[in-house]
């Protein structure tokens, strides 16, 4: 499990790194290369609650294998791409895989460890990601210096073969209830409600928040939402069981978890461009400060993963967001002259909240359904945390954005001109857009202590 985990976000990082080669090599300008990261994530955003109905229906082992073939099989189309169209919509089928192994990956590991031991086990997935995420801009800038772009994808086969290979030997068959039936009408209500979200918010900052399109996107994801709600509520056996979100427990903690992902991506999202643009720092030592947030995580995420199993996780959940909006108080401080203490010392700080958070608030929410509704479960926690990186990204963008005009307009006046206005009026703006991301934070501080106790070892799987 913990090498499908790796592969997904690895793969991810590893793509921004080289998105200006592949540019060059196909002569193609930046708003067409980006497609190349949105497909990508559209794709797996829209479907990762279907995917996870589907393991609960046909078994979760059967759909993460075929998950883990067409990854790699993906992976080996984006390679040969003749054309930046051909690998745009590789990329989509690389994240057909990819979200069949994000969304069933919890479920899996639930099922398999007992409750006693099952927030350690989500500790080790969590830091499979931490550590993904990590080495994943140093291996991709090594791979394309050395062997070219498409290397960042061809790495990916002889994993892929292995981790094939492992899980079909290794993973049990899960039982499934049967006389099951797939809720079509759901499953194609629920991609459009959220393709519809993920690419208003993705291209919101840049066909404008109120042009036509982007308001469109929004009056028909509200549409279909609701389309959705009334459906789901009318067929016996819907795609989604939204009797789950009676469970306190489930809810909230799911509330959180969007909450946090929001907060953490609104900081990957800036900070570089604070630490290259701002300071001048080269990309190779910019990419080396950030890491200690990635770094923290790796090292925290398996131990209050553990420390769940015998506390519970609500403290834990809860302390790890109040860390996280001190964290981003302390990086909403930055100034033009801030050193490197000032950047390393509040991302361990977000990284140390964010690593006490995770484990035991996924450990919460599997914890807390019957297990012929544990790939709901898995789909629907993948989903906040797909969702909450893309309005992490796209909240913080617009707060920047908006606070930029305002704040250039009032230093004009104030005689300042030049690169000093340019500097002053972009960490003024910075500092609004990390004030909000912390007051989310702290929103999520809140979501976690109502939503409950939960008991170490709950009887209910």
């Amino acid at each position: 499990m913990a090498i499908g985990t790796f592969m997904s976000p690895l793969d991810a990082s590893v793509v921004n790194i080289a998105l200006p080669s592949i540019s060059q090599y196909f002569n193609a300008a930046i708003p067409t290369v980006q497609w190349v990261v949105l497909s990508y994530l559209l794709v797996i955003s829209s479907l990762l609650l279907t995917y996870g109905r589907l393991g609960d229906m046909v078994g979760h082992k059967p759909v993460y294998l075929t998950g883990f073939v067409i990854f790699t099989a993906g992976s080996i189309f984006c390679a040969i791409s003749p054309t930046i169209g051909f690998l745009i919509a590789a990329r989509g089928i690389q994240a057909l895989g990819a979200g069949m192994m994000m969304a069933i990956g919890p479920a899996l590991v639930t099922s398999a460890f007992p409750p006693a031991e099952r927030g350690k086990a989500l500790g080790i997935v969590g830091m499979t990601v931490a550590s993904a995420l990590a080495v994943g801009p140093t291996v991709g800038g090594l791979l394309v210096t050395s062997f070219g772009w498409p290397s960042i994808f061809l790495i990916n086969l002889p994993i892929g073969i292995a981790g094939i290979t492992l899980a079909a030997k290794v993973l049990k068959r899960t039982e499934t209830p049967g006389g099951q039936r797939f809720d079509i009408w759901g499953a194609i209500t629920a991609f459009l409600a959220l393709m519809s979200l993920l690419l208003a918010l993705t291209r919101g900052s840049t066909w404008g928040w109120q042009s036509p399109p982007i308001v469109i996107l929004a009056a028909a994801f509200l549409l279909l939402l609701a389309l959705f709600i009334i459906l789901e509520q009318r067929v016996n056996q819907p795609m989604m069981d939204l009797s789950l979100f009676s469970i306190r427990l489930f809810s909230a903690a799911n509330a959180s978890a969007l909450l946090n992902y929001m907060a953490q991506f609104s900081v990957i999202f800036l900070l570089p461009f604070f630490l290259q643009q701002v300071r001048q720092l080269p990309a190779s030592r910019a990419g080396l400060l950030l890491t200690p947030l990635p770094l923290v995580v790796l090292l925290v995420a398996p131990v209050s993963g553990a420390l769940s199993d015998r506390i519970g996780s609500r403290t834990l959940s809860s302390t790890g967001m109040a860390i996280t909006t001190a964290g981003l108080y302390f990086l909403s401080r930055l100034q033009e002259g801030s050193g490197d203490l000032s950047v390393i010392f509040p991302l361990a700080l977000v990284g140390l909240g964010s690593g006490l958070f995770q484990s035991p608030n996924s450990s919460a929410i599997m914890g807390c359904v019957p297990k012929n509704r544990l790939g709901i479960a898995s789909g629907t926690l993948a989903s906040m945390r797909n969702i909450g990186m893309v309005m992490g990204i796209a909240l913080s963008g617009a707060v920047f954005d908006s606070r930029f005009a305002v704040h250039t307009a009032r230093l004009i006046n104030g005689g300042l001109t030049g690169e000093a206005l340019q500097a002053r009026a972009f960490v003024l703006s910075l500092q609004d857009a990390y004030l909000v991301a912390a007051m989310l934070a702290l929103i999520g501080v809140l979501t976690s202590v109502v939503r409950g106790s939960s008991s170490p070892v709950q009887s209910k799987n």
